[in-house]
């Protein structure tokens, strides 16, 4: 199953998905970053590069009031190289370790997680390919809202616009609007 890393990204940032409630998406606007009260520092926070995979965990922003805010958030190349180095893979039979025990240990004493599952298409139906989540706790949530980031916008519009025309049968239409994820390479 192909395992690639697959995003929006330009020379300056990669982009990453997250879905809040009111109340953490317009702090961390306002801010520029998220700030606690109301986000939590002391739980672990996933990010997403894959819009579509974003959608299906969010429902498109209506499966629940806590996640109905989709931010867009530009990390920096350094940020994701960081990540991908000090990442440990949440699944043993994908992390490499010939010893559960020893992935075990790394696993709960990383800062950050990183997770494959199934991509999803444009009608949230599962895909041959895998993509990233990647969870962050600890030091590396600080990092991530103190250095990591260099912009979060709103795209909750956009994705409403977009699952409006699925509902209306306008697949190629919805398609042609999607964020142009290309494979990102390390």
């Amino acid at each position: 199953m192909d395992c690639l890393l697959r995003a929006y990204y330009t020379k300056d940032y990669i982009r990453v998905y997250q879905a809040y409630s009111d109340a953490i998406a317009d702090s961390a606007l306002e801010n520029g970053k998220f700030v606690s009260p109301p986000f939590s520092f002391s739980r672990m926070t996933w990010i997403k590069p894959s819009f579509l995979w974003m959608m299906y965990r969010s429902g498109w922003g209506n499966k629940d009031i806590n996640q109905k805010r989709i931010l867009a958030i530009d990390i920096s190349h350094y940020a994701l190289s960081e990540i991908m180095r000090l990442g440990v893979s949440s699944n043993f039979e994908q992390s490499g370790f010939s010893c559960f025990d020893e992935w075990k240990m790394h696993a709960n004493n990383s800062d950050i997680l990183i997770q494959w599952d199934p991509d999803r298409d444009i009608v949230m139906k599962k895909m041959e390919r895998r993509t990233i989540q990647i969870g962050l706790r600890n030091d590396a949530v600080v990092k991530y809202v103190n250095e990591w980031i260099i912009n979060i916008s709103d795209v909750t519009g956009f994705c409403k616009d977009v699952q409006n025309l699925i509902l209306q049968g306008e697949i190629h239409q919805a398609t042609a609007k999607l964020p142009v994820e290309t494979i990102y390479t390390l």
